[in-house]
């Protein structure tokens, strides 16, 4: 069956990812060793299963690399700074207690300048 029929959550072998993205099985394979993010399941004799989540991502970096004119670290640059900020968008900012105390007292002091 081809890739196109599958269901959307279903697994993509590597050779139906490259097919519908237009490149060497080749490429998936050196992507996996440049980019952390990418780690799709492996099955006996290192068949390659792509879960959704990574079909995405492949999309995204094939998009970045070949249409948006980034480089291979220059996307690299750019999923982990994306990744750090979902890290500190789910842990409510990355502030501490202290950090947010001292923010308020530096805004209130500034008001209080501006009042007086």
């Amino acid at each position: 069956m081809p890739a196109s029929e599958k269901a959307a959550g279903a697994l993509r072998t590597i050779g139906e990812l490259a097919q519908e993205i237009g490149r060497p099985q080749h490429i998936l394979r050196y992507w996996e060793t440049r980019f952390p993010q990418l780690r799709p399941l492996t099955r006996a004799g290192n068949r390659r299963y792509y879960r959704p989540d990574d079909v995405a991502l492949v999309r995204r970096i094939h998009d970045l690399l070949s249409n948006q004119g980034y480089t291979i670290r220059g996307v690299q640059k750019l999923l982990a700074e994306e990744k750090g900020g979902r890290a500190n968008a789910r842990s409510g900012g990355g502030g501490s207690a202290a950090e947010f105390r001292a923010i308020r007292d530096a805004l209130v002091e500034a008001l209080e300048e501006d009042a007086g």
